[in-house]
């Protein structure tokens, strides 16, 4: 039986592994990443069984080595955000520094799996190529419906509910001040969905016209600026659009860590000390390559 997933995906499911902090069990999510992937993902993509079996074995290894060789840098800097918190030395540089760090570990995950990436999308052929355009233009309309179609104002609403819950996630509960900080922020990025979906249809028709010319030289270097140099393609609305929420966010989240009370700190330094549980009992940890 086939498995319908899309390979150009493989570089979102390694980044993600970067973001299952919010997951209680993080040995569970490394260990069943090969298997709930196919079937989570929303594009459609039918693999041969040489294609599953290269994307299962491309996949276990990299989820190795980002366990053995990025997860320990992660759990140094877990365990200096709880310091921080601890002697109540948040501040706009922790921040900065905390967010450039995860960019950076973010980057590493693109270069690492780049190779791989490149060989999966150069060997689909015309069908396979055909049905990811398919799934690309399915993704645009979906999520043109959900978070451009409606009002701005239920944009904004939206927004800042999604933003109240994973708050909530991190500090146990929200107070009003916090809140309305929230939907201070929510409204400040006014309409950053139209901006941030234009900018995903242009990386998509890159993707597109790139694998229109899988077979031509320069594919490997095209590849390889889509998922290393994402900002080189960005448009100019959301180039402006993105700096002016990354400094609303930063803003953002000073501000609540201000408007937070004991009990809140308490529980966002007993949310980092499990996850820190957590990583640091990964089996792979310790295994070798």
């Amino acid at each position: 039986m086939q498995i319908r997933l899309a390979p150009v995906r493989m570089v979102m499911l390694l980044i993600a592994i970067t973001l299952t902090a919010g997951c209680n069990r993080i040995d569970l999510a490394y260990r069943n990443l090969d298997f709930l992937i196919p079937w989570s993902l929303n594009d459609y993509l039918d693999l041969s069984r040489d294609q599953q079996k290269r994307f299962r074995s491309q996949l276990q290894h990299h989820l190795g080595w980002h366990c053995r060789t990025q997860l320990p840098q992660y759990l140094d800097r877990v365990e200096r955000l709880q310091q921080q918190i601890r002697s109540d030395r948040i501040d706009e540089a922790a921040l900065r520094e905390h967010y450039e760090q995860a960019r950076q570990a973010i980057q590493i995950i693109a270069v690492q799996i780049t190779p791989s990436a490149t060989r999966l999308l150069h060997d689909l052929n015309d069908q396979q190529v055909s049905e990811l355009k398919k799934g690309l233009e399915k993704d645009r309309r979906e999520h043109s419906e959900k978070y451009l179609e409606p009002p701005l104002s239920q944009q904004i609403d939206a927004r800042a509910e999604r933003a109240i819950k994973r708050v909530e996630h991190w500090l146990g509960s929200s107070g009003n001040m916090q809140r309305e900080r929230i939907r201070d922020w929510a409204r400040t990025l006014a309409e950053q969905n139209r901006y941030w979906l234009a900018n995903r249809a242009q990386w998509q028709r890159a993707l597109s016209d790139a694998l229109d010319n899988r077979n031509e030289p320069g594919f490997e270097t095209r590849i390889a600026t889509l998922l290393q140099d994402r900002e080189s393609l960005w448009t100019d609305d959301y180039r402006a659009a993105f700096a002016r929420a990354e400094q609303a966010t930063v803003d953002l989240l000073l501000s609540l860590y201000k408007l937070s009370d004991d009990t809140q700190r308490r529980y966002l330094a007993e949310q980092f000390k499990t996850l820190r549980s957590d990583l640091g009992s990964l089996a792979c940890l310790s295994e070798e390559d």
